[in-house]
């Protein structure tokens, strides 16, 4: 049996995921699996949009440097 789009999304929202997700569409299936990274994605998602900014920055500034030094 294959359920309507309206109870895939219900179950999709139930389990903090996308519909995608749960039909196995995202190459990156695995990459929220790990609760403690989706909860900090899902803090970072509640806060002021200034402070989203600030946060993602620093965040991409991080990746980037640990991404030179494994370059070098």
């Amino acid at each position: 049996m294959t359920p309507s789009v309206e109870t895939a999304k219900k179950l999709a929202q139930l389990l903090n995921t996308s519909v995608g997700y749960l039909l196995g569409e995202n190459d990156n299936a695995e990459l929220f699996k790990d609760p403690e990274m989706l909860k900090r994605f899902e803090d970072i998602t509640e806060f002021k949009e200034e402070d989203r900014k600030y946060i993602l920055y620093t965040l991409d500034a991080l990746i980037k440097n640990v991404k030179l030094k494994s370059i070098a």
